[in-house]
């Protein structure tokens, strides 16, 4: 019976553990997801650009196809939002966020920009990484 309650107890903190692991993931995602809303309604694309991974392996797929590469990311969210006006005020609402294995996550969500020149609305999945201690998107697809 000892040896019974002492398995239960030794499982129950371990799904403990990786349940708070899980949860300190989660919480640091959404602090790059923050950081990236309000780098975004500051009209500093460079600064957004710091949640991705800047490595040529970045994807960005959106609906002018598949964009390879953070520079290439950055060149097309330069391209596509030249001026503050453009940029707007973003806001999220992040529908989900799942674990896929150690040290990876998708999040699905919607998108809102406010701007005078018209509000823009879409919906995305974002696959974070944590590399190098630190959490990036490696994947990115909006609409």
């Amino acid at each position: 019976m000892k040896k019974l309650i002492l398995l239960l107890c030794i499982l129950t903190s371990v799904s403990g553990f990786a349940q708070s692991d899980e949860e300190a993931d989660i919480k640091a995602i959404h602090k790059v997801l923050k950081k990236q809303r309000l780098a975004w309604s500051d009209n500093d694309i460079e600064g957004y650009m710091e949640g991705y991974w800047k490595n040529d392996a970045l994807k960005f797929y959106g609906p002018n196809g598949i964009t390879k590469g953070w520079e290439a990311t950055l060149d097309r969210y330069l391209k596509a939002y030249p001026t503050e006006k453009h940029t707007g005020k973003l806001s999220f609402k992040i529908n989900d966020v799942s674990k896929i294995s150690d040290g990876a996550y998708f999040v699905l969500g919607e998108y809102h920009i406010k701007r005078d020149l018209g509000n823009a609305d879409g919906i995305f999945m974002l696959v974070f990484k944590k590399i190098n201690g630190e959490w990036k998107i490696i994947a990115d697809t909006s609409t």
